[in-house]
């Protein structure tokens, strides 16, 4: 189980290998994708709070990178958060996640990155639930939630 040890180390030692690796010109990205998740996933743009249907939506099922179908989280791990975006303890496997030190605003955050594309999920933090005590803070955006039989 990660925990925000964890997550600093990846920030500063360097993320775990990817299982496989995306790539694709910034015009292939924008023909694939709506603005708005263009948007937050290749221009690290953040959705407005309480905007999309994923925050309120805690039926079983994975998530996964809208970008690249990478497996992200799975509807276990969710909860309300009540910040108004999807929130989560733990990414489904280790490696699904990139983690970067975001110095933007006045602030120092963890930025949270699909491991395979490289597409902004948003941030995760230390003030989330035991046990992980970790808040994934994702942009509905930047999600597909795939149903689970």
């Amino acid at each position: 189980m990660l925990n925000w040890n964890s997550i600093i180390h990846f920030v500063t030692s360097g993320n775990p290998a990817p299982s496989k690796r995306v790539e694709k010109t910034e015009k292939e990205w924008e023909q694939q994708l709506t603005p708005e998740q263009f948007y937050v996933t290749r221009k690290h743009g953040t959705e407005r709070s309480h905007s999309n249907d994923l925050c309120r939506s805690f039926d079983p099922g994975i998530y996964a990178c809208v970008c690249c179908d990478n497996l992200l989280f799975d509807a276990t791990e969710k909860f309300e958060s009540g910040t108004g975006w999807p929130s989560f303890t733990q990414p489904i496997q280790e490696n699904s996640i990139k983690y970067i030190k975001d110095v933007s605003y006045g602030m120092v955050r963890v930025e949270t990155q699909c491991n395979v594309c490289d597409a902004h999920l948003g941030h995760v933090f230390p003030d989330g639930p035991e046990p992980s005590g970790l808040r994934y803070c994702m942009n509905g955006e930047a999600l597909v939630k795939i149903k689970s039989n």
